[in-house]
């Protein structure tokens, strides 16, 4: 089954192409995320056991973990055609109908970025998911009439990067629900030899844990890190990958060795220079260093919070002790409970 390029706006398409080459087709490939991984399995070989539909289920966890792969794998193991869409292209009732109407039995259904859906969309979706049945309005005013229309058996997979975004009724109609966390550096190794095999590149030891410390505990950045050190290696270094080599691409990157890259830094350095540490909310930080406030809630933030460096509170963000130490500071002294007396 060949495998449809990530929507992902900010990839350009040979990256796209390179991830999606690597994608492991099988659960026996698929590193990292073992609990996930084992009660997938369970769930598709007992449905096969019964020759049964898979129930409906929802795959959350922040951006390159997996999820997208994983439907894929599931739709291979149970030999399903997988049709994809995401959240926001799913306009109006029609555009749903065409998916679903055109669905083969046990046939799986993939939205990602599913909490992004219009909740009249969600409305129409849930006799889908219960029932496998469709029930449209046709025309408007007094012409107005609902027709029902009846639905081959199917899965729904969903996948959202902001679980908590998703309405109640929508989340509890999914039979199971599966968190993917960042993998540790050592798992994240295993796919980075993996993909060097896969597209060829000679890498030695001592290389893939060195990529593996910087890549944020997420796959879709090593690999994309691993590409990098790949031309880095074929420029500068004969095409060999060794720790050094990976250390000086990634360095030229300004990726330091604990996956810190130039934007990450100068919004600790905002935080604590102009903010004094904070709090201070988003917004704020926004303009100080120039980003997106969703990119920094989406993207830098939970790595930073994962790590220990910063923390959200109801008042704003906080820099931690490790943040201080990261800039070469001393992090203030707490006041003691006398002090506040």
């Amino acid at each position: 089954m060949s495998f449809p390029d990530p929507k992902s706006p900010d990839q350009e398409p040979a990256d796209a192409a390179f991830e999606v080459s690597l994608r492991p087709p099988l659960f026996e490939e698929f590193s990292g995320q073992e609990k996930t991984v084992a009660r997938l399995r369970l769930m598709v070989d007992a449905a096969l056991q019964r020759g049964d539909t898979l129930q409906h289920i929802l795959l959350s966890g922040p951006p390159g973990l997996g999820k997208t792969t994983l439907a894929y794998i599931i739709g291979n193991a149970m030999g399903a055609e997988v049709r994809t869409t995401s959240g926001p292209m799913i306009e109006k009732a029609g555009d749903l109908a065409g998916l679903l109407t055109n669905m083969n039995r046990n046939g799986i259904l993939f939205i990602d970025e599913i909490h992004r859906l219009q909740p009249a969309i969600e409305e129409y979706l849930y006799p889908a998911m219960e029932d496998f049945k469709l029930d449209i309005v046709i025309d408007q005013g007094p012409s107005a009439r609902s027709m029902r229309l009846n639905l081959a058996p199917f899965t729904l997979i969903g996948a959202t990067t902001r679980a908590g975004m998703i309405s109640e009724p929508l989340r509890s109609r999914f039979g199971m629900n599966c968190r993917l966390d960042y993998y540790p550096p050592e798992q994240l190794a295993v796919i980075i030899a993996r993909s060097a095999g896969l597209i060829g590149t000679g890498i030695r030891e001592g290389a893939a844990p060195e990529i593996a410390r910087r890549s944020r505990g997420t796959p879709r950045i090593a690999n994309n890190l691993l590409r990098w050190v790949r031309d880095f290696a074929q420029v500068r270094a004969n095409g060999i990958i060794d720790a050094t080599v990976a250390a000086q691409a990634l360095t030229m990157l300004e990726i330091d060795e604990e996956g810190f890259d130039e934007m990450d830094k100068r919004l600790l350095e905002a935080l604590i220079g102009l903010f004094d540490g904070g709090p201070v909310g988003v917004n704020s930080l926004s303009v100080a260093i120039g980003e997106e406030p969703g990119t920094i809630e989406e993207v830098h933030e939970p790595y930073l919070i994962m790590q220990g460096f910063l923390k959200r509170t109801p008042q704003g963000r906080v820099a931690m002790p490790k943040a201080y130490r990261k800039l070469g500071m001393d992090a203030p002294r707490k006041p003691a409970q006398q002090d506040l007396l």
